[in-house]
């Protein structure tokens, strides 16, 4: 999962080398925090915050079928 996050994020920004996700375990949710260069805040959260939505239901619906929660935090 957190290469999935990973591979959408660098996808997206301009500068790829800089971006880093941490998977944290919890009890009932994994949450993934993504991380990346201040500049490229904008396009990973995008208008009215339409891409990390769209991110968050990808990442959703492949929890789904391994059966697991997760959670995407997108840090500064």
């Amino acid at each position: 999962m957190r290469e999935l996050i990973e591979a959408i994020a660098k996808a997206l920004v301009d500068n790829p080398e800089q971006v880093t996700v941490r998977a944290v375990e919890g009890e009932q949710v994994t949450v993934l925090e993504l991380r990346v260069h201040p500049s490229d805040l904008g396009k990973v959260i995008g208008k009215q915050g339409r891409t990390a939505r769209s991110v968050r239901t990808i990442l959703n619906a492949a929890g789904m079928k391994l059966k697991k929660r997760f959670t995407l935090e997108i840090l500064e």
